[in-house]
């Protein structure tokens, strides 16, 4: 999943809770510049970030450890 879809993810999580960008950052503990950024797909949060607003919408977030196609481990 790239960061465009990340942010689009969070955004329809968020409107069909009926929460604003605002009230999403106080309850993730974190700025909303960096909600704003996420869901516009831009911005570079760390997974702390990510764990905070995931937890927050109720959203799981799991990393998946994979050779690139072709390659050998």
């Amino acid at each position: 999943m790239n960061s465009f879809e990340l942010g689009q993810r969070l955004r329809a999580r968020r409107q069909a809770l009926g929460i604003d960008q605002r009230t999403l950052a106080d309850i993730a503990g974190v700025s909303v510049h960096a909600v704003s950024n996420l869901e516009g797909g831009r911005g570079n949060p760390t997974i702390r970030v990510l764990e905070c607003l995931g937890t927050a919408v109720g959203l799981e977030l799991v990393w998946q450890v994979r050779t690139p196609t072709g390659t050998t481990p």
